[in-house]
């Protein structure tokens, strides 16, 4: 399938209402009935208006994140357009991928039972 990747760019302390930015937009993803949603925690970046951002032990507001999203055409467009209908301040990028899902669902393994006497009971 072709599609968006669409990546927001934010800090862990940037709200958007009640609610960080983070949240409201994976919140908005599911509303929208988009299928996945990946938060990656960054260590330190540059943000669009020249600032240093990082997180540092003891403060993590300050963390950069990013909301990837692989979505459709359709779906990008609706996202974006409640974004901004909403008046987020976010940065984001869009860039065009092919997407899909490789393989059946792998069953659920037995859990394993472990002994301290090196055997596994029957």
């Amino acid at each position: 399938m072709n599609g968006y990747q669409l990546t927001f760019y934010t800090e862990q302390n940037r709200k958007h209402g009640h609610q960080t930015v983070c949240e409201w937009l994976l919140h908005e993803v599911r509303e929208l009935g988009i299928r996945g949603a990946t938060v990656i925690s960054c260590a330190e970046g540059i943000g669009h208006a020249g600032g240093h951002h990082a997180a540092h032990m003891l403060k993590l507001a300050d963390q950069p994140l990013q909301i990837i999203l692989a979505v459709t055409e359709d779906e990008a467009e609706h996202i974006l357009d409640v974004v901004r209908a909403e008046n987020v301040h976010v940065f984001y990028t869009r860039f065009p991928i092919e997407f899909g899902i490789i393989g059946d669902d792998v069953p659920p393994k037995p859990p394993k039972h472990f002994s301290l006497y090196g055997r596994s009971p029957r």
